[in-house]
């Protein structure tokens, strides 16, 4: 069984595959994102009181709220797609990511509903970080799966180009709505738009998933008999392997919260650009990011995982509180863009990887928990409150903590790279 099993899946049948779950990828993080690129605009309409820090401080929360229930998501959607299938699980996850969207685009505000609107925006994000928790294994397992060994991290690289195109798409929507609509029309109901929209596409993944072929890994793994999925097996029989993924995930998920989703509000609030200025800052520099991703993945068919993970580690210990002081006082937004952009290349290391090296570590009858559940942990705890504790740090007069903060998680998981096995020489992944 340590030898590669042969596919008998048609090389272009794979391709599509891979392609249609990247996909569907793509419109579940761009709903994620949609909250985070309008948050400037409707943190007013759920959040009345206060200044601008304490409004973003409250919608900060509530994000953190979406990440907080992803483990449940992982636990739950993860046991369900290692029971029934990757393709059901990641419809099952886009359904959920609709009906939360849905919700935030027709929710009314705080001075028509008073609490009942913020209790709402909870409810949608809930709902949301439910789906993403599940999506993030299922995407992941599904991806590196169908990619064949020895393209394994170029493909399984495409569910970061994806999240990340995600991100790009609900910032480019911003930027339209922001050159076609006043300020005030925007301000009063044009941030409802993304989110509309962000709903109808959902139903339209939902068809596209529902069409998707199901992997070999799954296929052998019931065909074999293999062991249920449970959270209890999963912490008796792979404890070393949670606990990798918990390691490994908390340094690159808070860097790129950090250097994308917070950094948007940071230019803003911190430096002293305009919203518009910081959303092109922000939308630059990610594009660019995507662009690395497949690059990243690529070089670790040939030269293995744990290289990257060791650069990313190494170079982010040592740049993140320069990158941040800089961009402090610079005013020049050709400099902030080079900067973010540099903060984020480092990141490449980790997030090109980051799917393709936890769904190596385990077998396929408890893969998708395997990826899922630990990454949701380590993600909720540093990544969704990555933007609240930054925030923390500038309310307090400490925002040089926050700096600080990254540098540690990031030297955590070096730690953790420097001293597990290359994934990709030690693959339980089987089909080829």
């Amino acid at each position: 069984m340590e030898e590669a099993i042969a596919t008998t899946r048609p090389k272009p049948h794979r391709l599509r595959s891979i392609i249609g779950g990247s996909a569907g990828n793509l419109v579940e993080w761009y709903d994620w994102y949609a909250y985070s690129a309008f948050t400037l605009y409707f943190a007013p309409h759920f959040f009345p009181e206060g200044d601008r820090t304490a409004q973003l401080l409250s919608s900060a929360a509530v994000f953190a709220v979406g990440f907080l229930v992803r483990p449940l998501g992982g636990w739950w959607m993860g046991v369900y797609s290692d029971r029934y299938g990757r393709k059901a699980g990641l419809a099952l996850s886009v359904t959920l990511m609709c009906l939360g969207s849905l919700l935030i685009a027709v929710t009314p505000g705080y001075e028509t509903i008073g609490v009942a609107a913020p209790a709402l925006l909870v409810l949608a994000r809930l709902m949301q970080g439910i789906s993403v928790g599940g999506e993030y294994g299922a995407g992941a397992t599904y991806l590196s799966e169908m990619a064949g060994r020895r393209h394994r991290g170029f493909f399984a690289s495409f569910q970061y180009v994806t999240l990340i195109s995600g991100q790009l798409v609900a910032l480019c929507v911003l930027l339209v709505l922001q050159a076609v609509m006043s300020e005030a029309a925007l301000d009063a109901w044009g941030w409802r738009i993304p989110f509309a929209i962000g709903a109808g596409l959902a139903v339209i993944v939902f068809y596209i998933r529902r069409r998707l072929s199901e992997t070999e890994s799954f296929e052998n793994a019931r065909a074999e008999g293999a062991p249920r999925s449970s959270f209890g097996r999963l912490l008796t029989e792979h404890p070393r392997e949670f606990a990798i993924v918990l390691a490994l995930t908390a340094g690159g998920t808070l860097a790129f919260y950090a250097y994308s989703i917070y950094l948007q509000k940071f230019l803003v609030n911190t430096s002293g650009f305009s919203r518009e200025t910081a959303s092109w800052i922000s939308a630059g520099s990610l594009f660019l990011f995507m662009l690395a991703q497949p690059l990243g993945g690529a070089l670790s068919d040939r030269i293995g995982r744990k290289p990257l993970m060791v650069s990313f580690g190494v170079l982010g210990v040592l740049l993140t509180y320069p990158i941040f002081t800089t961009l402090e006082g610079t005013r020049d937004a050709t400099t902030a863009f080079l900067l973010a952009l540099a903060a984020l290349l480092i990141t490449t290391g980790y997030s090109s990887i980051s799917g393709v090296v936890k769904a190596e570590l385990f077998p396929a009858h408890i893969r998708t928990l395997g990826v899922a559940l630990p990454y949701a942990i380590s993600n909720a705890l540093f990544g969704g409150t990555a933007e609240y504790v930054a925030l923390w740090f500038k309310q307090e007069g400490l925002e040089r903590g926050f700096y600080w903060y990254v540098t540690a998680l990031i030297g955590v998981s070096l730690a953790t790279y420097l001293t597990m096995r290359d994934t990709r020489n030690a693959s339980l992944i089987r089909e080829d």
